[in-house]
């Protein structure tokens, strides 16, 4: 048996915390030797609990010699700068999504990673759950004949003030932090290439980011992905696959805790069915996948090309979308 990989953990977000850290915990093929921050004291009651040696600064993360990969949760905007700066001393790289605001920087840092020999990883872990996996099956049975259609939604109720969402300094707003989840699981199920055929992103004039949106991709075919997104409403998170003899609609899609499982509804003219999947645990799947690919020097290219295909997307997105001021007033919510 391998030795565990040995992780260093780039700054305490809140998803290290109450995600990562437990799944890195709960895998013997991981260890977290150090996890650094620029307060010592945070660094210090993480690893407390989950072990390793509590680092300030993450320059000096990358200095460590018992580091052999990182674990990057910082906002997304710092994500390019230090992800090179990783790669480059020589430490392979799993990020949370997405893995760069820019599809150039994105290639950029895969093309690294190859040259140095490392595994870059995007995380997008609800991918790793084996509930899209049994719809993938369904569909491929023909269950609702051919598909015709992809509607997906992810929406969450505001947050506190303060909250780095509503800072456009460290790449505020929920496009790339919520949206992008509906945009991959479309890049997951649709097939060949997908196009923007436009969108339409609220902006809150008070903090100058955008709070929700959404968009409309559609295949070379012209198969179509309707997608939703924000940070002013009630919590939803799941997709629908509509087919030319029924749908199958997954509730619960991006964020089933690990203790739950799933249900996939399949409906079709005279027919109704609930089918339960097992539960099962995305974290700590993802764990498994990026250790399991530095121990066998597999860089997961089918993963770096949809990261790649995604950062397009969202390029695109962000350049030829509506953008609309919202008239709402969110100060009685955020205070």
């Amino acid at each position: 048996m391998n030795a565990p990989l040995r992780f260093g953990i780039m700054g305490c977000a809140d998803i290290a915390r109450r995600k990562m850290l437990p799944a890195l915990d709960a895998e013997p093929t991981a260890v977290v030797t150090a996890v650094a921050s620029r307060d010592l004291a945070k660094a210090a009651d993480l690893t407390a609990r989950f072990g390793g040696e509590p680092v300030q600064g993450y320059d000096r993360l990358l200095d460590r010699d018992d580091v052999d990969a990182v674990y990057v949760p910082l906002p997304a905007v710092l994500h390019a700068e230090w992800i090179d700066r990783a790669l480059n001393a020589g430490k392979h790289v799993l990020a949370e999504k997405p893995l760069t605001t820019d599809a150039t920087e994105t290639r950029d840092l895969y093309a690294l990673a190859e040259r140095r020999g490392l595994v870059l990883f995007e995380n997008f872990m609800f991918l790793q759950h084996s509930q899209h996996a049994a719809v993938a099956r369904m569909l491929a049975d023909g269950v609702i004949g051919e598909l015709r259609g992809f509607s997906a939604t992810f929406t969450i109720p505001p947050k506190p003030a303060g909250d780095i969402r509503y800072l456009p300094a460290v790449g505020g707003g929920v496009l790339d932090d919520v949206g992008v989840y509906p945009v991959r699981a479309a890049l997951h199920h649709l097939p060949g290439p997908l196009a923007l055929t436009g969108a339409v992103l609220r902006q809150d004039p008070a903090h100058g980011v955008v709070i929700s949106g959404s968009i409309l991709l559609h295949t070379g075919t012209g198969i179509p992905a309707q997608l939703q997104f924000g940070m002013e409403h009630g919590y939803r998170s799941g997709y629908e696959l509509i087919g030319s003899a029924g749908r199958i609609v997954l509730d619960r899609a991006f964020t089933p805790p690990p203790g739950v499982q799933p249900v996939v509804r399949i409906q079709r003219q005279d027919h109704y069915e609930e089918v339960t999947l097992p539960a099962d645990d995305q974290f700590r799947n993802v764990v498994t996948l990026f250790t399991g690919a530095v121990a066998a020097g597999d860089p997961l290219n089918e993963f770096a090309g949809a990261s790649i295909r995604l950062a397009d997307l969202m390029d695109s997105i962000k350049k030829n979308a509506d953008v609309r001021l919202t008239t709402g007033d969110l100060t009685g919510v955020l205070s």
